[in-house]
């Protein structure tokens, strides 16, 4: 093995890194708990979940510990802007101005469209969140991205939350929002309209950052073949 007598004498004296059962079962579920979240999971979330399972954790060995075991989040991709109003539509006033914390459930609503990337081509997902609670509160995906698509994404949120008049609906400026089919939907619900500036997608952060998640930390980590896996997932 081209070791030296000296070499191989020191080896043998010197003492060995001895591993306890219990950290090295934190080492197997970190990795299995990584690996479900489909390499998802920072630290923030990881610890989390380890204390969960009652591991004494914080959050600062556990960025020491994702070093040693080399679990790596993958990054995100930057927004884009992805639909724009026609100049004849109108455009609602912005009733938020980014306060996204309202005292109670089902008083302002936030809503946006987003891109799934599939082998059989694009599908379209529009979501209507409760920014009380951040639960999406009603959705609606299809291949094709009209004003049908969000007001059928709206029609499940409140035959669900079943809202008072005067819950504010807020979205950002695109052709589906600002269609007259839109409009005449929230106005046969008596629900208020409020829009975000053009190109702004921290007017509508929380939807943005859910779509985020959604996307790059679970759906785009697998193959997506068709579009009915796609809609599944």
């Amino acid at each position: 093995m081209r070791v030296s007598s000296s070499a191989y004498y020191s080896w043998c004296k010197r003492s060995a890194k001895v591993i306890s059962a219990d950290t090295l079962h934190l080492y197997r579920r970190a990795k299995e708990l990584f690996r479900a979240s489909r390499d998802s999971l920072g630290s923030r979330e990881l610890a989390k979940k380890l204390r969960e399972e009652g591991f004494k954790i914080g959050r600062y060995r556990t960025r020491t510990l994702m070093r040693q075991l080399k679990l790596k989040v993958r990054q995100r991709i930057a927004y884009k802007v992805t639909t724009k109003r026609r100049h004849s539509d109108q455009v609602a006033d912005n009733l938020l101005n980014q306060n996204f914390n309202p005292v109670a459930p089902n008083e302002v609503w936030a809503g946006d469209i987003t891109y799934l990337r599939t082998a059989e081509g694009w599908m379209y997902l529009a979501v209507v969140m409760d920014l009380y609670s951040r639960r999406i509160v009603g959705w609606h995906i299809d291949k094709r991205m009209s004003a049908d698509l969000v007001c059928r994404a709206l029609m499940k949120a409140v035959n669900l939350r079943q809202p008072k008049k005067g819950l504010v609906f807020h979205s950002d400026r695109g052709s589906q929002y600002t269609s007259k089919q839109h409009r005449r939907l929230l106005k046969s619900y008596d629900l208020r309209s409020s829009m975000g500036d053009v190109g702004a997608c921290w007017d509508n952060a929380v939807v943005e950052r859910f779509f985020g998640s959604l996307k790059h930390d679970w759906i785009l980590k697998v193959y997506q073949p068709t579009r009915e896996h796609m809609k599944q997932m």
